[in-house]
């Protein structure tokens, strides 16, 4: 009878496997991306400094991606989610999406009076 024996290599299975294939589907997510696109397992977020038109024009730009790459790749993103946060003093309030006066961001809250 042959004995058991601890073997380190073969095909990643389980915790490991999961993160691996989403990183493989969302690779391509930033491609073309202006701003500063953060993604994680739940989560996607788009930041841009909007002081001036051309921040507004990269963020639209940016937006525009977004939704190009979800429709190609049989997507969804949870529209009730898409929120924008205003930060700084005299930020123009442009409507494009609902705006929010706080987000939690990795378990800190960030609000508009805190900026």
């Amino acid at each position: 009878m042959s004995k058991w024996r601890t073997e380190t290599s073969g095909v990643p299975q389980g915790l490991v496997l999961g993160p691996v294939l989403f990183n493989i589907f969302v690779g391509d997510m930033d491609c073309g991306i202006e701003c500063t696109l953060s993604k994680f397992a739940d989560n996607t977020k788009l930041c841009g400094v909007v002081n001036m038109l051309e921040g507004r024009d990269a963020i639209h730009r940016d937006l525009d991606r977004l939704e190009r790459w979800v429709h190609r790749n049989c997507m969804k993103f949870n529209k009730a989610k898409c929120k924008v946060l205003h930060v700084g003093r005299g930020n123009p309030k442009h409507k494009w999406i609902e705006c929010s006066l706080e987000e939690k961001d990795l378990g800190v809250l960030i609000d508009v009076k805190s900026t």
